[in-house]
Parts: C-alpha cells; structure tokens; sequence
C-alpha cells in the first residue's frame, strides 16, 4: 500500500488525543496503518523500523507533528484529510464552549491555586517541564515515556527535597481524592489507598475493591521504572509516607510489576513502619514479611481480598468453572496450548507466577507478520503484550483501539493448536468507548466451528463510561467464559489445561 504524510510544524497535541485520532483512522476501510507522532529522532526510529517514514516525515524537526499513514487510493488522501479535520476539532483545540475563558500558556501562570501539574510533552521535553513544576511547588503526574533514567533519577531527587512527589514517568494511572488522572477509573470513596509501579495492575485492584463494596482514597503511579535499582522507589517510598499520614486512608495496597530484590527489600521494610496494615503485590518477588502489619500476596485478586478483609469487607468466594474443565478435557489432543492476548503488561507478568508452576517457561514473543500474512504461533503456550511498543508502531494501544488485538484473536481462534485464549478488557476514562464490539465480531464468526475456550475478564466499574455489566454481557453473547479477574482468569487456564492434559 502507498504511504502518505503530512507535517504540521510547530504543532503539539497531547499523546492520548493523537492515539483517539490515529485510532479513529485505523478504522477506516482501506487504511492498514496509521500514526501521529512528534518529530523525535526515537519517534522517527520508530517509523523507519515499521516501513512508515517516508522523506517529508524524516525532514520534520522534534517540535514537528508528523501525521503518517499507509493506505490504499484514495482512502489514503481522505484519511490524511480525516487526520486534519480531527485535530482541528473544538474538543482538540481548546476552543469549546468549555474553554472560552483565557487557558494559561505556561506553568508559572497555571501553578497560581494548584498544587499538581499533568506533564503529557514529548519524552525530550518532559523533564525540563516537570523540573519547572517542582520548582514552581507542584506536584507532578508525567504520563509522557522516553524520559531517560538519569532525568528520572534527578527529578525524583528534587521532589524528595522539596517534600513533593513525581507520579512517572511514563505513569498511566492515578486517583487523587477521588479525580481519575490518566487511565483510570471511576471508584467509589473508601479507606484503602494504593501505590504501584504498575498501571493495569492498580487498576484491577482497585475495580475488585470497589465491586465487592469497599472503596479507594487515593491510588499513586510511581511509572513503570520506579522500583529498578538506578530510581529506587523513590516514589513508591514516598506515596507510602502521604498514604500513612493520610486520615482518610486506613490500608495500604502496593502493587508492582517484577521488581528489584534489593529494591523491594527496602520497600518492605518502610512499609513496617507506616503505622496502618499494608498489601503487597510485588509479582515474582520471593520476600518474607518484615512485621505481622506487611502482608504479602502473590497476585492481583489476593491483594483485592487481603485488603478487603482488613477493611471489614467480606469479598465473595472464588467460582470454581467445573463445566469449562469438563469441557476442555474433550478438545482434540492437537488443542493443547495457551494464547492469552492482554492490552495490559502487568497481566502478563501476573500470568508467569500463576501459571510457570503448571505449565513451565511461557513464550512471551511473536515475531511481526509480514504486511498481508497470518499471524503464526510457536507449538508452546503464548502469553503477549499487545500493549507492548514492537505492536503499536504505527497503530494505537489496544486499550484505545481494539482493532488490533482483533486481528490475533481471529489468528488464536483459527489455531488448531490452541485449546485457551485469554483476553482482558480494560475499560474507564482515556480507554475504548466500545472495546468489545469488534471481539465479539471475531468470537461470532468463530463459533460455527469448534474452537479452543476463550476466557475473558473485564477490569473496571459499573460507573465507568462503557459499564462494566453491559461488557460482561456482550462477551457471553459472543461465547466466552467470564472471569472475575485477571487472576482467576489464568487459575480457571491452568485449571483447564491440567484437566485437557489427564482427559478429566
């Protein structure tokens, strides 16, 4: 297919209204792919590796959009005029009824009353914009990525002197008194406040909290690299201290992706001394309690329970699926391996310590498909990221867009070697307005053949935007087994698995 691009320069939009566009192009008939990024040297890396840089895209300087897309004719000039007519639109431009009052152009005239700056600039110019918020008394929220470990080394540095704390970067979730920042969701008030290097992960937790009918005071990002030797849980350390003298919070959940040993060592042993009953979710991290008040859990939905039951809340017994592994001890004996496709990494990470123990090493790679072939999957069981940067090049995340992860599933469903998929949906602010319908399509067509056991779980409330029961519902339509959690969504595969494997 022809690439096509335009450059707008000088031009700046934030990172998640150029996914809502470039996710909105990727729909169209006749487009394969679609991106709109700024002109950085990593970004432009980015498109070269995916075929998508052509030469007006490669002469665009770092404060440059470029608007790239590669199509048939003509979808192709009316995707590009499709691209433009969305970025000039009011809710895109601030120029909405909403926003007829004067919008402060820098942080020292916005910072007058405030105490938090959202920080979504490039990577480059991320943290010089976060220094001047410290510097300026705020708080910081940095969604951006592509901020170096030095730069994020030293702003958690001059946060930690100024008493202020740096959410990020590269953080996608947080809940501050009650106001959703990023990917997150809408939760009812309650006693139990979070912190985590760990968006999808907080997000679980924190929906499995508000279901059961407990509720959040505060949930604080760290970013993703905050419990890493060189940043040190520097943040973690330090939403630990606001959680422990916050009155409205009395337990306290950590959530991270695999950490450093050393670094979550030394977490643990603040965490002793906070004075309030503290939930750890460290996933793979193999650490003994420091105090009787530090309890660890080796999953997401143990630490939903865990926390629930110190608040006074009964969370329900977990449903054990007989039917399914009755089911599955019939698939075909080819049918024999696991796909799960997530839009959240952590969920990945979760599914190593559930499911290493039963069934061993799980491949975590797939290599891109050529530009019109199927995708392929190894003969061993496959767990993968769709979130991950190797699959959004030029395409949007697949919690914004689920057109993606659509195409894997139609490939897992044709699998004759496949006997589980697994699919997370993460609904809530900044998430897909309607992030089943396209999966329900593909479980449709695949239900006039026999075909491996899909199960599904949906992250979020009934509060939120897309309402967590009418997703649930469209996925049971459609023939999937619902899962309380990603938990009890890699427990009910394993479960599933054994049984295929012993013919019970």
């Amino acid at each position: 297919m022809p690439i096509g691009s335009l450059v707008r320069p000088k031009a700046y939009f934030d990172s998640v209204v150029l996914m809502r566009v470039a996710a909105a192009l990727s729909g169209r008939p006749g487009v394969r792919a679609a991106s709109l990024v700024m002109g950085t040297p990593a970004n432009k890396d980015v498109l070269a590796e995916a075929g998508l840089l052509d030469d007006q895209a490669r002469a665009a300087g770092p404060n440059d959009l470029i608007i790239v897309v590669d199509a048939e004719q003509p979808a192709l000039a009316e995707a590009l005029a499709q691209a433009q007519a969305g970025l000039s639109a009011p809710e895109h431009t601030g120029q909405g009824d909403e926003f007829r009052a004067v919008v402060p152009r820098t942080l020292a005239r916005a910072a007058a009353g405030a105490n938090l700056a959202l920080i979504s600039t490039p990577g480059p110019y991320a943290a010089a914009e976060a220094l001047k918020a410290l510097r300026l008394g705020l708080n910081v929220f940095l969604f951006s990525d592509n901020v170096s470990v030095g730069d994020e080394v030293a702003l958690k540095e001059e946060a930690d002197r100024r008493g202020l704390l740096v959410m990020g970067p590269d953080c996608g979730t947080a809940v501050l008194g009650g106001v959703p920042l990023g990917f997150a969701n809408q939760l009812r008030r309650g006693p139990v406040g979070l912190a985590g290097a760990s968006g999808t992960g907080l997000q679980q937790v924190a929906a499995l909290l508000d279901r059961w009918g407990s509720g959040i005071s505060h949930i604080i990002g760290a970013g993703s690299r905050d419990l890493l030797p060189a940043v040190s849980g520097r943040t973690i350390r330090r939403a630990l201290d606001a959680l422990a003298g916050d009155p409205a919070t009395e337990v306290i959940v950590l959530v991270s992706k695999p950490p450093a040993p050393d670094v979550a060592a030394a977490v643990l042993e603040r965490a002793a001394v906070a004075g309030k009953p503290v939930v750890a979710c460290l996933l793979g991290a193999e650490l003994a309690s420091p105090a009787p008040s530090v309890t660890i859990v080796p999953t997401l939905e143990d630490a939903a329970r865990a926390a629930a039951r110190l608040t006074g809340v009964a969370p329900p017994e977990p449903v054990e699926s007989r039917r399914q592994t009755r089911v599955a001890a019939h698939l075909p004996p080819r049918r024999r391996f696991l796909r799960a496709l997530y839009s959240g990494g952590t969920f990945a990470y979760e599914a190593d310590v559930v499911l290493g123990p039963d069934l061993g090493p799980l491949a975590h790679h797939l290599g891109a498909p050529a530009p019109g072939q199927p995708v392929g999957f190894p003969a061993a069981h496959l767990v993968l990221d769709l979130g991950d940067d190797r699959f959004t090049v030029g395409r949007p995340h697949p919690m914004l867009d689920p057109g993606l992860r659509a195409e894997y599933l139609r490939a897992a469903m044709a699998d004759q070697t496949a006997a589980v998929v697994i699919l997370d949906i993460i609904i809530g602010f900044g998430a897909a307005a309607a992030p089943v319908a396209p999966l329900a399509r593909v479980l449709g067509e695949a239900q006039r053949a026999p075909g491996p056991l899909v199960i599904a779980f949906v992250v979020g409330t009934e509060e939120d935007p897309q309402h967590r029961a009418a997703q649930e519902a469209l996925l049971e339509e459609a023939g999937a087994v619902l899962a309380e959690s990603s938990t009890a969504a890699v427990r009910l595969a394993a479960r599933v698995l054994r049984a295929r494997e012993s013919g019970r």
